[in-house]
């Protein structure tokens, strides 16, 4: 008789455990979707991004010249960021993204070549240029590990011709749809076969998509072709019964700017540039891919459980004017590479592909619909963001630089969000943007020019008083110049990065003003680490 009423509370107290972790933790995990998207800055959309004084959405011109009615869809349905980051190019953005380091931790700080270390005059002697290895510790490969089927669609960028990189399967995909070292498609037109039918590329980082080829001579556009690939991958997966990890990376917006046949005439009427109607009519067959996903996941019934992130890999691209003008990415300064912020300030939404208040994830996520989140998020943020809403811990020994927003996408504070992003860039580009760092801290920002001439090496901007950085503080306000410096140093001796090198050896590392008096900039000594 004991022994039956201990069994008995035994059974009693497991169940009762079994229960409470049950209604903790769901045991059919979340799909997760991560719709990433080339060259696609903060402004190339018709959903308002920035806020006005009251952190409402203001609207701006170029809302009203782009067609983006699924982005629209996605943000009436859950969170939009109007401070999202990503690294100044696709390959950095991308390692970042795969594990939550920071470019300057992980290395490849700049766009890998396809065949070697596309060096300037002061390229660091040791960087990352050979991308991802099997060895490294990505998010596709924990959640492989973790049940999931992982899905890669579109563009690769991880490693050069030959690395282990190049081949996402290397990376932890179950899946690759189109994935290699290709920077940029040779041609988006399936006439061209993607590039294959080409004879010469305009850059050598325009190369032919492989793995198309049922598509070859026909008139599918390359976005529509990687999203019939997408939508067949997921049924594959929802046929098995799996989970599924979906990296949506689309090889659009990136140059060559093919206009889209499907939306050339709604921009036909315009004044713009033809390549500006170009990069929108590729703007809009991006926004039909994501609906079309959405769409897809609404028929197979899994819309409810699936968590879809939007993001852009680096700011815009648009050719509406030069990398250091308020054009592209207007009313924010500057595109792509730039040290500006229309450089690295990105999209980024986060919603379930269908609100549904009583599943189980969302009661765990609830995604407050249609709001928008003036704090600080990073595209290595969703590294920790995915595994802690799934209760997979960060593995043992590993470093990392993100954030879990799971708090902020809820609609609540977190008093342990740092508001802060470093943009670590110690290479030659094609502009003027070179051999930078920039930090964000709240709304202050310090740009340090490792080669520039002293009276030019530092920047300082109030980002909310002056979102277009305009007026350069560094001069009239030396106090936070030097707080913003001691801050930028402390987050880069986190990350060890390499910086800039001559052909000497000497190494150029960021120097933080003194407070005594010398002949340096603004009448104050130099202080070198």
């Amino acid at each position: 008789m004991k022994y039956s009423l201990f069994f008995a509370l035994f059974g009693f107290v497991l169940c009762t455990q079994t229960l409470s972790v049950a209604k903790s933790t769901p045991t059919t995990k979340p799909n997760i979707v991560i719709f990433l998207v080339d060259d696609m800055g903060l402004m190339d959309t018709s959903v308002p991004m920035l806020t006005d004084a009251a952190g409402k959405p203001k609207r701006y011109p170029l809302n009203d010249w782009y067609r983006t009615p699924n982005m629209e869809r996605l943000a009436a349905q859950g969170i939009r960021f109007s401070n999202f980051y990503s690294q100044a190019l696709c390959s950095p953005t991308r390692i970042s993204l795969l594990t939550g380091k920071n470019s300057a931790r992980h290395g490849n700080t700049r766009a890998l070549h396809p065949f070697d270390k596309n060096t300037g005059p002061f390229t660091p002697k040791e960087w990352n240029w050979l991308g991802l290895t099997k060895k490294d510790i990505t998010l596709p490969r924990i959640l492989r590990d973790a049940g999931y089927l992982t899905i890669h669609v579109g563009k690769g960028h991880l490693g050069p011709v030959g690395s282990e990189g190049a081949e996402p399967l290397n990376l932890g995909y179950d899946v690759n749809v189109a994935g290699a070292n290709v920077g940029a498609p040779r041609s988006y037109y399936g006439e061209a076969g993607y590039g294959h039918l080409v004879e010469k590329a305009a850059s050598i980082h325009a190369r032919p998509i492989p793995g198309l080829g049922k598509y070859h001579g026909t008139d599918t556009f390359l976005t529509e072709a990687l999203t019939l690939e997408a939508n067949e991958a997921i049924d594959k997966a929802v046929a098995g019964k799996k989970p599924f990890f979906l990296y949506m990376s689309h090889y659009a917006v990136h140059c060559p700017f093919h206009s889209d046949p499907r939306f050339a005439k709604n921009y036909a009427k315009s004044d713009k540039p033809k390549s500006a109607k170009a990069f929108a009519t590729l703007i809009e067959g991006m926004d039909k891919s994501l609906g079309d996903l959405l769409d897809n996941l609404l028929a197979e019934g899994i819309a409810e459980n699936t968590l879809v992130f939007f993001l852009g890999d680096n700011g815009s691209d648009a050719p509406l004017g030069s990398h250091d003008a308020i054009a592209s990415s207007a009313p924010l300064r500057g595109r792509k590479s730039a040290r500006w912020e229309g450089g690295t300030r990105v999209p980024f939404i986060a919603a379930w592909a269908k609100p549904s208040p009583n599943n189980p994830w969302q009661k765990k996520l609830p995604i407050p619909e249609g709001t928008i989140c003036g704090q600080v998020g990073t595209c290595f943020d969703l590294f920790p963001t995915i595994l802690e809403l799934i209760d997979v811990p960060v593995p043992a020994g590993e470093t990392i630089d993100g954030q879990s927003l799971l708090r902020l996408l809820a609609g609540k504070s977190d008093p342990q969000h740092r508001n802060v992003f470093l943009s670590h860039f110690p290479h030659l580009h094609k502009v003027n943007n070179n051999y930078y760092t920039a930090y964000r801290q709240d709304d202050w920002k310090v740009i340090y020019n490792y080669t520039a001439p002293a009276e030019m090496r530092y920047q300082l901007y109030h980002l909310k008083t002056d979102p277009t950085e305009s007026d350069n503080l560094a001069t009239s306000n030396p106090e936070k110049l030097r707080s913003m410096m001691q801050a930028m140093v402390l987050e880069l001796k986190k990350c060890n990065p390499s910086y800039p090198t001559d052909a000497t050896g000497k190494v150029f590392r960021p120097v933080i003003p003194g407070r005594e008096k010398g002949t340096g900039p603004n009448g104050i000594k130099d202080t070198p680490l």
